[in-house]
């Protein structure tokens, strides 16, 4: 099998400690053991970037081979050489890009390296000065490439509107190892929970400390509910530029509110959580939603991006509009008054998670999406 088997690079540009996409870049390689692929990750980082050590140790972790290179300019001659010799020596096939630049660059090695050109879109949902310039790239990339992943019904609307061909575009949405996310007993029992009070029910969050992810929306609304006779408290775990701000609401909350940072123990963190609330203005497909879900954790979102595509109303969560604390206080407040809610919502997320979006189903249709291209 190892004479036979075709390399796949995941190629992607990163700051820190990187995000969502991470999840699935690092933890594909294995679940393709005993195929016909191979999967390797490229990282290209800034200089001195302390996150790339810890996503190195991460992929050693999953078992993921992982390179890591060093990037000064936007465009680098250099980069794109030893890029090229990576290639070269790895024998990649498949070039797999996931954001703007790696889109960009393995157009630019296609011819020199012999490529097959595949990409994920895992979403726009950060803004910044550049991301007009970063969208114009993306879009005249994925309409020269030869598949395009979308990983919720909405991201494939939007590859579609902006002219990815039909015949090249392909939906797999993300997923959720099945057997890793799993709650191995009651929220209650967390050692994790030192110092909340017996009775109270922890609210949960995750994700960057950005606009998008409406977190001031969120402790506004645990605020609120509290005022309200709810007994709650938020923990919410990222890192990011809003950073600041939250601390300042956090610190006015009478200790109801907590920002963890950064955190290596999700899985133990969602099995500590009595409800998983996602506040998000703009999502694609949030991998910490599958998590909470496969934790048997009840959910609370925002209808945004492709959560309407994994939580059904009433059904595996509640969904309120995005951009209201007064629709999240809403439903926190029914949440922690209706223990029988929680526990059937839960039961209903685990379910949906096993039976269509677990990880290894996910990486089974990679496998046959690779096939169309390099076919035995």
């Amino acid at each position: 099998m190892s004479a036979e088997r075709v390399t796949v690079l995941h190629a992607r540009i990163v700051s820190g400690r990187g995000g969502g996409p991470e999840k699935t870049i690092l933890n594909s390689p294995r679940f393709l053991k005993g195929t016909r692929w191979r999967e390797l990750a490229l990282y290209l980082h800034a200089p001195g970037d302390p996150g790339i050590t810890e996503l190195a140790e991460r992929a050693q972790a999953l078992e993921c081979p992982f390179f890591a290179m060093p990037e000064s300019l936007p465009i680098d001659p250099r980069v794109l050489r030893r890029i090229a010799q990576l290639c070269k020596q790895e024998n990649v096939r498949v070039w797999h890009g996931h954001d703007y630049k790696s889109n960009l660059y393995g157009l630019l090695l296609r011819r020199a390296c012999g490529l097959r050109l595949v990409t994920t879109v895992h979403g726009w949902v950060q803004k910044t000065g550049r991301t007009q310039l970063y969208w114009a790239v993306d879009r005249w990339t994925l309409r020269r490439y030869e598949r395009v992943v979308a990983v919720s019904q909405d991201l494939e609307t939007e590859c579609a509107r902006i002219g990815v061909a039909p015949e090249r575009l392909v939906r797999i949405d993300n997923g959720v190892d099945v057997d890793t996310w799993k709650r191995h007993g009651p929220a209650s029992a967390s050692p994790l929970r030192n110092g909340v009070p017996p009775g109270r029910l922890v609210v949960g969050a995750a994700g960057r400390l950005s606009d998008e992810k409406g977190f001031d929306l969120l402790i506004e609304a645990v605020l609120r509910a509290v005022s309200r006779g709810a007994d709650i408290e938020l923990w919410i775990a990222g890192e990011g530029p809003e950073k600041a701000k939250l601390e300042a609401l956090a610190a006015k909350s009478a200790g109801r509110v907590r920002l963890l940072g950064f955190r290596s123990d999700m899985r133990e963190l969602q099995e500590a959580f009595d409800i998983f609330a996602l506040s998000s203005l703009r999502e694609g497909l949030p991998n910490v939603v599958l998590e909470a879900m496969a934790c048997e954790v009840p959910v609370l979102a925002t209808r945004c991006g492709g959560v309407e595509a994994v939580v059904r109303d009433e059904v595996e969560g509640l969904l309120v509009a995005p951009g209201s604390a007064a629709a999240l206080e809403a439903s926190l407040v029914r949440l922690a008054s209706d223990p029988a809610l929680r526990t059937r919502l839960a039961r209903a997320g685990r379910e949906r998670v096993e039976r269509d979006f677990s990880f290894a189903r996910r990486m089974d249709e990679f496998a046959r999406l690779y096939e169309t291209l390099l076919p035995r």
